[in-house]
């Protein structure tokens, strides 16, 4: 039987006089590949920031890997779980070389400074750069590279630590059209990999689901629209009522696309 990765239960999350999220119920398997979907403000980010321990519910209970996480070891169960988000890659220091960045991984921290990498240390890194067609760039500087290019690298940089869970906030934002694509293959080939950890995927658009996920979550002002394998969840009525407008969706080829339906 599938062991539970993630167990929220009646979790909200208060800011100010605004909540975030209301009353989530969610549970996470680990044959499973989750994505969350929805509108801009709709909590989605907020959600990955609780599977994360980065943030406390104010209201709920939440088990991330088996961990209560009111009673957890929260350094030690962040060891566990691989963050790609622009919150990371927004504090890298200027100078970070690509090949450093994934390295300082294995230590929780940003910016290399005088800890010590043993060759198999380096020779993971690379060969995690390289499942992510980066090799090349290990000495270029990671603000040099392309928007795609940085995203492939931080993919490989949330694998270094060999967590058991991976969280990915919008990864193909910002890209263009092949950018896009490339990225999303190179996931769909992490999906294919036994060896990958179990994933969870915050995007806005349908476009954007690598094949390969199972299961998903529609969100809308904090709260859960819809939750469960993925072709029962991605309906024009669940899509329509999530973003507002009545959509046509469509799947072809294993990718989804979202249209708005023509208006009289």
């Amino acid at each position: 039987m599938a062991a539970e990765v993630l167990r929220l239960r009646g979790v909200g999350v208060r800011f100010d006089r605004s909540m975030l999220l209301r009353d989530v119920d969610w549970t996470v398997h680990s044959d499973e590949s989750w994505v969350i979907i929805g509108p801009n403000g709709a909590g989605k980010t907020t959600l990955l920031q609780v599977a994360a321990t980065l943030l406390r519910p104010t209201h709920g209970t939440v088990e991330v890997l088996g961990q209560p996480l009111h009673r957890a070891d929260i350094d030690d169960l962040r060891t566990r779980i691989g963050l790609s988000s622009a919150a990371v890659a927004d504090r890298v220091p200027p100078q970070e070389k690509v090949i450093d960045l994934v390295l300082t991984a294995s230590y929780g921290i940003l910016g290399r400074d005088v800890e010590d990498y043993d060759s198999d240390d380096v020779t993971r890194a690379v060969e995690l750069l390289d499942a992510l067609g980066c090799a090349h760039l290990i000495r270029r500087r990671f603000v040099s590279l392309s928007e795609g290019e940085r995203k492939r690298v931080q993919i490989a940089r949330s694998l270094m630590a060999d967590p058991e869970l991976l969280l990915l906030d919008e990864p193909a934002a910002g890209l263009d059209l092949s950018g896009r694509e490339e990225l999303l293959q190179r996931i769909s080939g992490l999906l294919r990999d036994p060896r990958s950890p179990m994933m969870v995927l915050v995007t806005h658009h349908v476009e954007e689901v690598p094949d390969g996920f199972t299961h998903a979550m529609l969100m809308r002002k904090g709260a859960v629209l819809a939750a469960g394998p993925l072709a029962e969840v991605f309906t024009e009525r669940n899509l329509s009522r999530c973003f507002g407008v009545p959509l046509q969706v469509e799947r072809r080829a294993a990718r989804w696309s979202a249209r708005l339906v023509s208006l009289p």
